[in-house]
This record gives structure tokens, C-alpha cells and sequence, in this order.
């Protein structure tokens, strides 16, 4: 405390303190006073405005009932009245709360307002009254008389009569607004007090942390020379002191900085090699890469053999080699470049590639550019045949001509469910698929997609039904409708496409905790357990002959998981127990669905 009181800062402070607080004293004083008699006058204004207001309605209104009404919506809630004729005598009252009897013999008893009557004069006096609000409580009161002449030439006096607890409410928390304003005022003094002294102190204080800090080996640190006196010229001489160094020091950590930056933001691997062979520098994508490859190789060598021999051409030869390597089932784009240091190679820089991605788009670029042209082959070799031979009429009866028309009907509806698979799915895989969902019941639903094939199964001699717990009956979820009928309509229609004689195609709905599963399970020839987990790839097809009997367009279970995917469900396919395959799918149960449910 003594070093604060010893400073200049404390002397600054403690004087521009006192002054303020003074002066704050005595404004709050004056300003208190000024309040308090300004609502006092505020709240005289107020009942002589309201008293020359009833007056006017007392004369202009015949009808009492009307006037008492008018009177009274005119009155706030501790604003009250009386009307008194020329004899003293109370015509009328507009008390609202306790002890009027008692407040209105005690104005009665006022000789002020009666001794001496004076037309339209209005007489004002602060009197000591019962409470209106409490039954032994006295309060202070200021009531005003206003005589005015009725139409008959009869003198009435309007008596009104209002507490000055509202007054002395306001003038508290006024009271309470104008000490705070005064704290604040000692608040902000305080601290500006604090930085104006700090402002004139701190070139001393500044230079005596400078000399410290410079005693400690920080060049870094800086003095204002703001000023033109000794002060100044001293500190413009140790910032030229630390100049040099601090400048030096910059260049060195922003070269640092920048080649950090680069590297870390790079998403290619790259690394720095010594002249030895070993590695100087690596950013976070190498570190990774030469963690893999210690982890599937040597751990003595850091480097596979054919990335070595390229490190090791370049630094032999100076030469820039480039080249495209598989390493580990990854491929990799490399390019190595020798590092110079004046004439002389120091070490080489690498940078490597990952160009996995790249392969995989090309290939399957390339193998959806061969399906599609072997799925458009066929139909467009027979749509040309069929077509060329109508052309040249070789038909040798009409039978024969509408067969070949039918057969390029068929064909051409092949081709176009072909494109419109591919429409979807792209649109699916682009994000643009919106879901129209809305709550129904599964039952019913899954009984009428398999009405449709009814016909078709009859025909194809298989059995088709559904199976559910009769407590699921009505079993609720919230989904597009439109989009699950064309998931359960493909895999139906494989099933039973691919169930031979006198098989079966069994649908099966359950419910799973908060989720609904479905099984589509036939017992025909079944899917190959190595083709499983390809099934769901676009124009993969398990029948390798490719058939088109049978075989669609090998994009309907695609687009199926994408569908499923879409609501948040899975869909997997799995060996029958026995024969045949089992499709299952997983659909989750909203809980607003299930509340729905239970309100229906």
C-alpha cells in the first residue's frame, strides 16, 4: 500500500479522486432536491388540471350516473374526489379504498377550504390523512379545493385529495437512479484517473521493464519514442540497440513459418532428404504415409526399395525423376528433386502423390462406359435387325410382321427403362432425390404391393405371401411411400424371376426395438455367396451369362439401396438357410409415427 501512496501514480490518482467525489456530492445534493420539488409541483399540475376537468363535466352532464362514470374513469387508482355543495354539505364521493369516513371529516374540518371561497381559485394544502391502503397508517396527502358556479348560480367545490406516497415512490427511485449514476461516475473517475496516470508514468515504467527484459535476452523488446526530451532520445537509442538482431530473428522464424504453413496445408506427402539418405523434413500426410509403409515392410527402412533407388538416382546424377509407382495396392504419383546448397547437392525434396482415387474413377468410368454399351448393344442390334427387315419385307405373313413389331417394342421399353434407372440414380447420387414422407401403415401397404404380382406369380407357378405378428398389425412408420413401393416391387420381382417351379417368394414383416424390418426370402437358385457383397453395385449381375430372360437391368438394386439409404434404413442380402436368398431391409420408426399410432 505505502509503494502505491510513494508513486506517482497514487498521488495522481488519490487527488483526481477527491476533486470528482466533491463535486459528485454536491450535484447529487442539489439534483435530489430539484427532483423531489419538481414531482411535488408535477403532481399539484396534475389535480388542478383533473379538478378543472370535472368541474366541466358536473356542469355540462344532467345525467348523474353518467357523470359519476366519467368522473371516475378520469381518477387513477390513488387520485379520489368529493363534491361539496356552498353549505358544506357532501353532494357526492369518488373514494376508492379504507377509511374514507375518517378522510373526509378530516378535510371537512379544514377551515382553509371554506372560510373564504373564491370562484375558480384553487386552494392547495399537503395534509397529514388516514391510509387508504392501511387500516392504522397515516400518510401524507395533498389536497386541492376548486369552487366553481353551477348553471343555477350555486356554488359547488370540487375536493380532490391524492397520496404523496406515488411522489415520494418516484422521488426514490430516482433517488436510486441518481446514486448509481454517482457510483458509476466514481467507477469510471477511478479508472480513468488510473489511465491517465498510467499514461503519464508508464515511459519510466516501460524502460525500466525494457532494461529488465533486455538483461534476460529478448531483443524483441521495443520503447515509444513518442517524446522530444531526454526520455525520448533514450529510448529512440535502445530500440536502435535491438534493431539489427530483432530483424535478423524475423526473417529466420517468418522463412520457418512459411515453409510450416505449406507443408501442413499440403494434401501431397512431402519430404526432405539429407545427402545421407536420411530425412530431414516431413509434413503430416508423409508422416502418415511412412508410418504405413514401416508398418507393411522393414522397419530398418523407412523407404520402399523403388522410391529409394529414384532418392538415390537423384542425388547421385542431380537429375528430377518423375514416375507413377503401386506400392501396397495404393498408386502413387512421385516426383523427386535435388537440393542445392551453392554448387553442391545437399539433399533431395519428395513429393509424393496418392493417385488411388484417380485409378478408381478411371475404372469405374471405363467399366460404366462397357456396361452401358453392353446393355444397349443387344437392344439396339435387334431394334436395327427387326427394323431392316420390315424395311425390306421379307415377312412371309403378318403373324410374322407384328411379331417383329412387338419384339421392337419390347426392346425400345427395355431401352427407356434403362435411361429412366440411370436418370434416377444419378439423381440420387447427386443429392437432388427428395422424399415426400408421410405416416401409413406397413401392413396394408406391403399387402398391396404384393397384390400386383399376384398375377405373375400364378403365372411363374410360385407362391407368394406375407407374414406378420398379428400384433403388428398396424404397425405405423413415416416414409415416401412412392420410393418404398419401388424398392419392395424389385425385390419381389427378382424373387420371383429367379424361384423356379412350385417355389416360394415370402415376405416377412417385424418389428426390431425402434426399427421395422421386412425379408423378401425365395427359394430359388440363390446368389453365389462370393457375388454378396457386389450385388448392390451398379450393373453387377450374379447370372455371369447375362441371360435376358431373366435379367434386368442390373441397376434396380442400386437404386434400391440408395432408397433405403436415404431414409436412414440399411438393406443387406444374405444365403436362405436351406435355398434361395434372403433380401433384408431395415427401416427406422419415427416417434412421431408411433405417437400417431397411438392417438389414431
Amino acid at each position: 500500500m505505502n509503494r502505491i501512496w510513494n508513486s506517482i501514480v497514487g498521488k495522481l490518482w488519490a487527488t483526481i479522486l477527491l476533486l470528482v467525489s466533491f463535486v459528485l456530492f454536491i450535484v447529487t445534493v442539489l439534483l435530489l432536491e430539484f427532483l423531489d420539488n419538481f414531482h411535488t409541483k408535477q403532481a399539484e399540475d396534475t389535480l388542478r388540471r383533473e379538478a378543472t376537468t370535472i368541474g366541466k363535466i358536473i356542469i355540462d352532464h344532467e345525467d348523474a350516473n353518467a357523470m359519476r362514470l366519467i368522473i371516475r374513469d378520469i381518477l387513477d387508482n390513488e387520485t379520489n374526489a368529493l363534491l361539496v355543495d356552498s353549505n358544506g354539505q357532501i353532494l357526492d364521493s369518488f373514494h376508492k379504498g379504507l377509511n374514507e369516513d375518517k378522510i373526509e371529516r378530516k378535510i371537512m374540518s379544514e377551515e382553509k377550504f371554506f372560510s373564504s371561497v373564491t370562484l375558480n381559485e384553487k386552494s392547495v394544502k399537503e395534509m397529514v390523512l388516514p391510509s387508504i391502503n392501511d387500516e392504522h397508517v397515516m400518510e401524507q396527502y395533498l389536497v386541492l379545493s376548486y369552487p366553481f358556479l353551477e348553471e343555477d348560480g350555486v356554488y359547488h367545490s370540487i375536493i380532490m385529495y391524492q397520496s404523496l406516497d406515488a411522489v415520494h415512490r418516484t422521488t426514490k427511485r430516482t433517488t436510486h437512479i441518481v446514486f448509481l449514476s454517482a457510483f458509476i461516475a466514481f467507477v469510471l473517475t477511478t479508472f480513468f484517473a488510473f489511465f491517465l496516470s498510467t499514461k503519464i508514468t508508464s515511459p519510466l515504467r516501460g524502460m525500466k521493464q525494457a532494461a529488465f527484459e533486455l538483461s534476460k535476452g529478448n531483443f524483441d523488446t521495443r520503447l515509444r519514442a513518442n517524446q522530444n526530451d531526454e526520455i525520448g532520445q533514450l529510448a529512440t537509442a535502445f530500440n536502435q540497440m535491438g534493431r539489427q538482431l530483432k530483424y535478423q530473428m524475423e526473417l529466420i522464424k517468418q522463412e520457418k513459418e512459411q515453409l510450416s504453413s505449406i507443408l501442413t496445408s499440403m494434401t501431397d506427402s512431402v519430404i526432405t532428404f539429407n545427402r545421407d539418405y536420411t530425412i530431414l523434413l516431413s509434413n503430416p500426410q508423409a508422416d502418415r504415409l511412412l508410418q504405413n509403409w514401416q508398418n507393411g515392410g522393414e522397419q530398418d527402412k523407412p523407404l520402399p526399395p523403388e522410391v529409394f533407388h529414384m532418392l538415390e538416382h537423384v542425388i547421385s546424377f542431380a537429375e528430377e525423376v518423375e514416375d507413377e509407382l503401386e506400392l501396397g495396392g495404393q498408386f502413387y504419383a512421385i516426383s523427386i528433386s535435388p537440393l542445392y546448397s551453392e554448387n553442391s547437392i545437399r539433399g533431395a525434396v519428395a513429393v509424393l502423390r496418392d493417385m488411388t482415387d484417380q485409378h478408381k474413377l478411371d475404372k469405374l468410368r471405363s467399366d460404366f462406359i462397357a456396361n452401358v454399351s453392353h446393355e444397349l448393344r443387344t437392344p439396339i442390334s435387334m431394334l436395327q435387325g427387326y427394323s431392316e427387315a420390315i424395311i425390306d419385307d421379307v415377312m412371309a405373313s403378318d403373324e410374322e410382321r407384328n411379331e417383329m413389331v412387338q419384339i421392337i417394342h419390347d426392346e425400345s421399353k427395355r431401352m427407356g427403362r434403362l435411361v429412366t434407372d440411370l436418370l434416377d440414380l444419378a439423381r440420387m447420387e447427386s443429392g437432388h432425390m427428395r422424399l415426400y414422407k408421410n405416416s401409413f401403415e406397413m401392413i396394408p401397404f406391403m399387402n398391396k404391393v404384393i397384390t400386383k404380382f399376384m398375377q405373375i406369380s400364378r403365372d411363374a407357378n410360385v407362391k407368394l405371401s406375407l407374414q406378420y405378428d398379428e400384433n403388428n398389425k398396424h404397425l405405423i412408420i413415416n416414409a415416401d411411400a412412392d420410393r418404398l413401393e419401388q424398392v419392395f416391387t424389385n425385390l419381389i420381382d427378382n424373387a420371383i424371376r429367379h424361384t423356379p417351379d412350385g417355389g416360394k417368394v415370402t415376405v416377412y414383416v417385424e418389428k426390431r426395438m425402434d426399427n421395422i424390418e421386412i425379408l423378401v426370402a425365395d427359394t430359388g437358385t440363390g446368389i453365389p455367396e462370393a457375388d454378396l457383397p457386389y450385388i448392390f453395385e451398379r450393373f453387377y449381375k450374379a447370372d455371369k451369362a447375362r441371360t435376358r430372360g431373366k435379367g434386368g437391368t442390373g441397376l434396380g438394386l442400386a437404386i434400391a439401396k440408395k432408397i433405403i439409404d436415404s431414409h436412414g434404413g440399411q438393406i443387406s442380402a444374405e444365403l436362405g438357410e436351406k435355398v434361395g436368398t434372403v433380401f433384408r431391409c431395415v427401416l427406422p420408426v419415427d416417434h412421431p409415427s408411433e405417437q400417431l399410432q397411438e392417438e389414431q
